[in-house]
């Protein structure tokens, strides 16, 4: 057998001298812009609300940077949120139900798509609902309708406005029409939430599609929208298919859904914690001073 000689510079010296030099980079340090493909330190851009300075481009946030950046100090309880039948069609596409749910579970900290938080908002009590769009594009199954739910009910039992922020591509189709049947569930919440004469506040942030939007979206008693998100039930690749005709610019996107009346107000994210609090104070009748005068909260 021949044996090939030994390179001593190569084999010997030059990983020798890569070892001693070698430095460890994040792999999170920049964050690139979508729209103009600016390149933005990763701590800037989560200092600055998950916003990209310069083009202003709003990037998702999970669902606990969402609870943290709005509840005062950041700090909230956690509401209980009821479990729920895993697979109850046993279904099974390229990879089971089941499989999916426990990879998105392992990547983002979550049971489900939906996190319920309990606190103050400018020293104003209030319940929040976030969507994860991370957890299988925040999709609506069993478990997040229930979640809704309990959601409403804590903001009845608590007397508090009730404030959702929607990120979701619509109904998990591997739940079918169990998916579906949480609809009208979810519909009736918010109407008890009315007949009890609660606010009910919807912030629709990037994207809001499907069943969600058919659905709970947009039965605010106000609705607010991030800029730039995508709004709406069918994408607009499919509308344009369906019509046969191009649609206009900026369809779907939350400054033309404000321009035909169906936003109240496109909030830019900096601005929606105090914007929220100044709305739910007045639909509550709170007094301005709420925030010096608040009280500890129940447990």
């Amino acid at each position: 057998m021949k044996v090939e000689p030994m390179n001593w510079i190569s084999e010997v010296v030059r990983p020798r001298i890569k070892t001693l030099f070698k430095r460890e980079t994040p792999e999170n340090l920049w964050v690139k812009c979508p729209e103009t493909g600016q390149m933005v330190f990763h701590k800037e851009v989560e200092a600055n609300h998950f916003v990209i300075p310069g083009s202003e481009h709003h990037l998702r946030m999970t669902a606990q940077q969402r609870l943290k950046m709005m509840f005062d100090q950041g700090t909230w309880l956690d509401v209980p949120l009821p479990e729920v039948a895993t697979d109850p069609l046993k279904f099974r596409d390229e990879k089971r139900y089941v499989d999916r749910l426990k990879d998105a579970r392992a990547k983002t900290g979550m049971a489900d798509a939906f996190k319920i938080g309990f606190g103050r908002v400018s020293g104003l009590p209030m319940t929040l609902a976030v969507q994860d769009f991370g957890f299988m594009g925040g999709s609506l199954g069993m478990a997040a309708g229930e979640a809704f739910v309990r959601g409403a009910e804590t903001a009845l039992d608590k007397h508090t406005p009730y404030v959702l922020f929607a990120a979701s591509g619509g109904a998990r189709m591997q739940e079918g029409i169990l998916s579906l049947m949480q609809m009208p569930r979810t519909t009736v919440a918010v109407r008890r939430l009315n007949a009890a004469r609660l606010p009910y506040l919807v912030v629709m942030t990037n994207p809001t599609t499907g069943g969600v939007t058919a659905s709970y979206a947009m039965l605010g008693d106000i609705h607010l929208a991030e800029p730039g998100a995508l709004i709406g039930f069918a994408g607009p690749r499919v509308i344009e298919q369906t019509i046969r005709e191009k649609l206009p610019d900026g369809f779907q996107r939350a400054e033309y859904l404000k321009e035909h009346g169906m936003i109240d107000q496109v909030v830019h994210r900096r601005d929606l914690r105090a914007t929220i609090a100044r709305l739910c104070g007045l639909l509550m009748q709170a007094p301005a001073d709420a925030a010096v005068a608040a009280e500890p909260l129940p447990a």
